[in-house]
């Protein structure tokens, strides 16, 4: 069967606003041991690259012990992992572009830093994964992004060319994969990511999935 379009997509910041809840795990952890709880527009610059780093990049020089880390990080996870859903919510206009594009026979998948049952469990508790072929995590394989394999061996999977692939993602760790893969790469603005909307590069940009099937008709 030949390949109409696959698009890629990254989950947290970009198709579903999971910054709630990861602030709650992260408060939770940080009151737990007795450190500094994060506002939600700090949780939004340290989310992106999955749980031990966004707990790393928390923690900076303040804690330097490293069982101490692995077991807030830990409880970082088992926290999140039971409240994941109570929160989040797709980004307004996704779920009309989801259904749009799959009556367009268009492929989707989704390239996670987030651990690969966490983001299929959201995905389900959303409702969502019937619109979805594959969920790839940070564990799927042995590299995740911003390795460019993250991405090719998700379109592999599905059969798909490189050609005819785009990725959708809301940080500079999508933008370097889809650079490295050599896919054109749409940025969703105000996401996950320290970095300003000029300083990621990009070939389309928006700020929700309102209309977004007037720029994915641009590839088709």
């Amino acid at each position: 069967m030949s390949q109409k379009l696959t698009i890629l997509f990254d989950l947290d910041g970009t198709i579903i606003d999971t910054a709630p809840d990861l602030m709650a795990a992260h408060n939770h952890v940080m009151k737990k041991f007795g450190h500094q709880q994060k506002k939600l527009s700090d949780i939004k610059k340290l989310a992106g690259r999955g749980a031990w780093i966004m707990m790393q990049r928390s923690f900076k020089e303040e804690i330097k012990d490293e069982k101490l880390k692995n077991d807030m990080t830990k409880e970082f996870l088992n926290f999140y992992s039971k409240n994941i859903d109570s929160h989040s919510k797709p980004i307004n206009g996704i779920e009309k572009f989801l259904s749009w594009a799959k009556n367009k026979n268009i492929s989707m998948a989704i390239c996670t830093n987030k651990q690969e049952k966490l983001a299929i469990d959201l995905i389900k508790k959303l409702k969502l994964n019937s619109f979805f072929e594959y969920i790839a995590g940070s564990d799927t394989f042995p590299f995740n992004k911003p390795d460019p394999r993250h991405l090719t061996n998700v379109v592999e999977i599905l059969g798909g060319s490189l050609k005819k692939t785009i990725m959708v993602g809301d940080s500079e760790v999508d933008s370097q994969s889809a650079i490295s893969a050599e896919v054109p790469f749409i940025l969703v603005e105000n996401g996950y990511t320290e970095k300003n909307k000029n300083e990621i590069k990009h070939n389309d940009s928006i700020k929700d999935f309102i209309n977004f099937e007037l720029i994915i008709k641009k590839y088709l």
